[in-house]
């Protein structure tokens, strides 16, 4: 299959063209191996990561993938010298005719194959609203869980723990029923959640300066890490690839306990 076609699959699936003014990532094809030119260039195994890093693309090589998907892309909306470990990135894709994909923001958003879906379905949330305003976008969603439940089973839920999680703030009702999400750095969110009374809200990202908001605003938080809450999208938009193009796909895991 060709790139340029692989491109358009994307394309309409995502909202990468709606979300081009909003978004600093530059989402779409950011390296197209071969000679170049999308149109000729063949692909026929596709590798799914969060991170465009060395290891990714090491291991990527090691799979024998000529595509490489990820979050979290080279490129984003200001000129970077071609030196250093960009250097070196670039030029082992190019060696390695490897293409290079990503999308940012459309995977966070997407209602079904996305960050945030992934983790509402993990929890069983059946009907899931957007949530968290950024730029005139909903990045985030939430909704009412099942059953009412612990911090601790909605991690276990996540595959995570108190230990493993970044941070877990305590400081709302011990039974939780509604849940907000905003994967990766959505910290700023946890105002809104606030706003509409929500028994939890979850990212991956927080800092010092939200400890005292949540406390005093009976807020449950648990900060699952950047990466992890991150994996979502890539896993089951590689089975989504696969199932609709037909093609293989593999995902690699090169976690960073952030």
């Amino acid at each position: 299959m060709k790139l340029s076609e692989i491109d358009k699959y994307y394309r309409g699936l995502m909202q990468i063209d709606e979300l081009v003014r909003t978004d600093v990532s530059m989402n779409g094809i950011q390296v197209s191996a071969g000679n170049g030119n999308a149109d000729e260039c063949e692909i026929g195994k596709i590798a799914f990561a969060v991170d465009a890093c060395m290891e990714s693309f090491e291991r990527a090589a090691d799979q024998a993938a000529d595509m490489l998907f990820v979050h979290h892309g080279l490129f984003w909306g200001k000129p970077e010298q071609v030196s250093g470990a960009h250097f070196r990135r670039l030029k082992f894709l190019i060696e390695h005719n490897i293409s290079l994909y990503a999308a940012h923001l459309p995977l966070d958003i997407h209602p079904e194959f996305g960050n945030n879906a992934g983790m509402c379905e993990s929890l069983g949330i059946t009907d899931p609203e957007p949530f968290g305003e950024y730029h005139g976008f909903k990045i985030g969603f939430k909704g009412r869980l099942p059953e009412a439940c612990s911090i601790s089973h909605i991690l276990d839920k996540l595959g995570l723990s108190a230990d493993r999680a970044l941070s877990v703030l305590p400081f709302g009702p011990e039974e939780i029923r509604t849940v907000a999400l905003v994967s990766g750095g959505g910290q700023n969110e946890v105002y809104q959640a606030m706003d509409e009374d929500v028994d939890l809200y979850i990212t991956g990202d927080s800092s010092h300066q939200i400890y005292h908001p949540c406390l005093e605003n009976r807020i449950n938080l648990i900060s699952g890490g950047h990466y992890h809450t991150e994996t979502w999208g890539v896993r089951l938009l590689s089975e989504k690839t696969a199932a609709d193009l037909n093609i293989e796909t593999v995902f690699i895991d090169v976690p960073t306990g952030l």
